[in-house]
This record gives C-alpha cells, sequence and structure tokens, in this order.
C-alpha cells in the first residue's frame, strides 16, 4: 500500500490507472510507466523520477516472488491476486486515521486516493514557481502528463495553496518591480 500511494502522489495517476498496471507496464530500467486506457481510453508514457522509482524498483523486487508474465498485475496483495480499488480505498482510509489525517466538515470532506493526484499538481505549480521557471509554459506540459486533453481540466486540479499563493506573489512582485528583468 506504501508504494502505491507513493505512486500515486509521485506520478500524480489517477487510482484505476495505479491499480491497472501490469507487470510490462512498469519499465525499471529507463524509469517509465506505460498507463493504458486510462480516462477516454488514452494511453501515455509516465515519466518517474529517481525517488519514485526507487520505491517501485524495491517493491518489484518482492513482487518478483508471485507469479506472473508482462500481463499480470504489477500490484498484488498478499494473496498474489489484483489488489481490488475497494481494498485500496479502505487501506487508504485506516492509514489517514492511523496518521490523523483529517478535515473538518464530517465524514464526506476527508482525504481520499484522488486528492494525491491534486496534491502532486499543486506541489509541481509550487516547485516550478520557487525555481523561477515558465509555469505558463510548462502548464500544458502538466496537462499532458496528467493525461488530460485539455489545460482546463488540469486547471481544476490547481487548488490556491498558502505557499503556492506565496509564491505566485513572490514572482508577481519581481515582475512588478522590475527584478526579475534582465
Amino acid at each position: 500500500m506504501r508504494c502505491l500511494v507513493f505512486l500515486m502522489y509521485g506520478a500524480a495517476l489517477r487510482t484505476s490507472e495505479a491499480l491497472s498496471l501490469t507487470i510490462g507496464d512498469v519499465d525499471l530500467l529507463s524509469g517509465v510507466l506505460t498507463v493504458r486506457d486510462s480516462k477516454f481510453f488514452k494511453t501515455r508514457l509516465v515519466p518517474i523520477g529517481p525517488k519514485t522509482l526507487q520505491m517501485l524498483a524495491e517493491y518489484g523486487s518482492r513482487r518478483e516472488r508471485c507469479s506472473g508474465g508482462p500481463d499480470a498485475s504489477f500490484f498484488v496483495g498478499l494473496n498474489a491476486k489484483p489488489v481490488a480499488i475497494y481494498v485500496f480505498e479502505r487501506a487508504f482510509q485506516q492509514i489517514r486515521l492511523h496518521a490523523g489525517v483529517h478535515r473538518a466538515g464530517g465524514p464526506r470532506y476527508q482525504p481520499r486516493l484522488h486528492d494525491l493526484r491534486h496534491t502532486s499538481a499543486v506541489h509541481r505549480l509550487t516547485t516550478w514557481y520557487r525555481e523561477g521557471k515558465d509555469v505558463q509554459k510548462l502548464l500544458p506540459q502538466l496537462s499532458v502528463y496528467m493525461g488530460h486533453t485539455l489545460l482546463e481540466a488540469t486547471q481544476r486540479y490547481l487548488t490556491m495553496t498558502p505557499e503556492l499563493l506565496h509564491q505566485a506573489s513572490l514572482r508577481f512582485e519581481r515582475y512588478a518591480t522590475g527584478r526579475g528583468r534582465q
């Protein structure tokens, strides 16, 4: 479960995309996932960073003890069967409760697995601002990475957080005062 949660955040995957990965879809040598037939029946290649790759490699070495060829599910439970979405959602809920992660507003408003995708997108944007990157130029790349065909679909994931607002404000201040120009 740890590897699945880490992967969903690290690669901004949908729950169904992570659970649908097969052994053949996870290329540990090149650090690329093949996400097949995701939303709107699209397939895309998703490069993964070194920390996510290391986590997958560690899981993959334990996973090799289970049988299966390239079409076998990459993520399996203790019974060597594919992890069902309801099992993953229930495990996430237990992990969240154990860690004391919750929001006000009752059960309906508690963090969900899908929120990892939102968090990943916001953290990527915040990092780009912090690094001084051209965020407007990079947003379409984030959109493709997340499997969206329209930038508007990605914008729904970009919730304003205090850190993101701070980084965007600093960027605007540099622009407005002329300190960011060469």
